[in-house]
């Protein structure tokens, strides 16, 4: 039987998503493009940590496409953060605000100035984990307990299934030498959590995959020091470009869709041929 979307198909029920880090880049694409209804019109909880303006604004664009939005702040790398954040999901499903959790984009991240390991501090190495690799599992954790079919999860709730989509990085198979092991690390450390993971909840109605961008044109490469850098190893790129943050957005959107139903443990190279 084909359970591939078509074009006569009734929409989907309302599902909320959830993005952390949204405020900006890839995030930010992730909801825009989410929201649509081309892609089925999530309604879309908007995670940010700083920039409360540009959150608010991608709210506004979800609106626009007719869907629901919250805004929330949470530093990913608090669990107690992230825990006040669930607690707010469920306080706005609750009273209507928005629809059930079905979905779950790990996108918050932080990267570094280049430096070699002998040169790294420890408190950016416990950051660079915490962000990227803790902050990623604490929000699955609590993604799993409201999506999951299992009985007794949640409180007791049963969950109707759902998607994770987990953001990874090309550095996890390159290394990044002399630059970012630690964030070259902390995204391997992703890959091998979504594999784990996605084969843990099989079984529960949950999907669990990963996007691994190459070089992509946001604001990440000036908080490693190098805004540039897209610009300067687009000749490394067999494409002979730098990919943008819709392109990216596109995979995973297609990854949370029922077009991918078949699709869990997946880890999807977005890189240009890098």
């Amino acid at each position: 039987m084909n359970t591939l979307a078509r074009a006569t198909d009734p929409p989907p029920a309302a599902r909320t998503l959830l993005v952390t880090g949204a405020s900006r880049g890839i995030g930010a694409a992730v909801a825009r493009l989410a929201a649509s209804p081309r892609h089925g019109g999530w309604d879309v909880l908007v995670n940010y940590t700083r920039d409360a303006a540009a959150a608010e604004a991608v709210a506004a664009e979800v609106r626009e496409r007719g869907r629901r939005a919250l805004v929330v702040q949470a530093d990913v790398g608090d669990e107690a953060q992230v825990m006040a954040m669930f607690a707010a999901l469920d306080a706005a499903v609750a009273d209507g605000r928005l629809a059930p959790l079905r979905g779950l984009v790990n996108n918050a991240g932080v990267v570094d100035l280049p430096a070699r390991v002998d040169e790294m501090s420890g408190a950016r190495i416990e950051r660079m984990f915490r962000i990227n690799v803790f902050g990623s599992m604490w929000c699955a954790r609590e993604a799993v307990k409201r999506m999951s079919t299992k009985q007794g999860l949640g409180g007791g709730t049963v969950g109707k299934g759902g998607s994770i989509v987990n953001l990874s990085s090309a550095a996890s198979r390159l290394g990044s030498p002399g630059q970012y092991v630690d964030y070259a690390a902390s995204k391997g450390a992703i890959d091998v959590f979504t594999l784990g993971l996605a084969r843990e909840v099989a079984t529960e109605g949950i999907r669990v995959n990963a996007v691994r961008p190459g070089i992509i044109e946001t604001d990440i490469h000036a908080s490693g020091g190098i805004p540039d850098r897209a610009r300067q190893m687009a000749p490394a790129v067999p494409m002979q470009r730098a990919g943008s943050a819709d392109e990216v957005a596109a995979a995973i959107v297609w990854l949370l869709s029922e077009e991918a139903s078949y699709t869990t443990g997946a880890v999807l190279d977005v890189t240009g041929g890098r």
